[in-house]
């Protein structure tokens, strides 16, 4: 039976792929991606050639699924994002309902994944936790209201731009708290900045963080 192979990719490190990872990729013929410039730098670090990509990215997943499901019906396909895990706040959702949908077996490899990696590195207690993806743009603090009673680790994504901004909107909402900062993680210049909400929003008065973001935060 042919299969969806959705393979986690490096999140800044090339070397963190798994072996199987690897394998899978060599094997098939099509390889789903979001963006194929940052997929051909992968592959061509692990001499991976000549392999047909399939751009396939938000908001225009829907258009592409008929397509991808006519190759899936003939033979195998591996599903990538430019880092980490398919539909950790990626596309990837869409497809692998369909795939199901239409008998088409899915087979998720593990693998590397941004959130997770700060979670564990973050000193938090993680037994109980919240992904909240994206922080959406309008509306946060209403949106933050319901989990106020939580006593539990929250970790979201976050750009550098919104990152003080929403730090504040925080505060509003939970008073204070303990927050680390997971910056570049794998990458030349990881970071953690870690400490009380206040602390780490006076150090990042100084600073202007580049880079990808993965903020966890627990309520006091």
């Amino acid at each position: 039976m042919n299969t969806l192979w959705v393979v986690s990719t490096p999140i800044g490190n090339l070397k963190d792929i798994t072996l199987r990872s690897l394998e899978v990729l060599r094997s098939v013929n099509y390889i789903i991606c979001e963006d194929s410039r940052i997929t051909i730098r992968l592959l061509e670090y692990y001499q991976i050639h000549s392999k047909r990509l399939i751009s396939y990215f938000a908001p225009r997943e829907e258009e592409k699924i008929p397509k991808i499901i006519k190759i899936l019906e003939k033979e195998s396909v591996a599903l990538v994002v430019d880092a980490g895990m398919p539909t950790i706040s990626d596309p990837g959702y869409r497809l692998i309902k369909s795939c199901l949908e239409n008998g088409i077996e899915v087979e998720v490899l593990p693998g590397p994944s941004a959130f997770l990696t700060a979670l564990v590195g973050s000193g938090l207690p993680i037994d109980k936790f919240v992904f909240l993806g994206f922080l959406p743009k309008k509306g946060l603090v209403n949106y933050l209201e319901k989990y106020k009673n939580l006593k539990i680790t929250f970790v979201f994504y976050e750009s550098n731009q919104r990152l003080i901004r929403n730090l504040f909107k925080i505060k509003k909402v939970f008073n204070n708290g303990y927050v680390v900062i997971a910056r570049e993680l794998s990458k030349i210049h990881e970071e953690y900045i870690r400490g009380e909400l206040d602390e780490v929003v006076k150090i990042l008065k100084d600073r202007k963080l580049k880079g990808e973001l993965t903020i966890i935060f627990r309520p006091d």
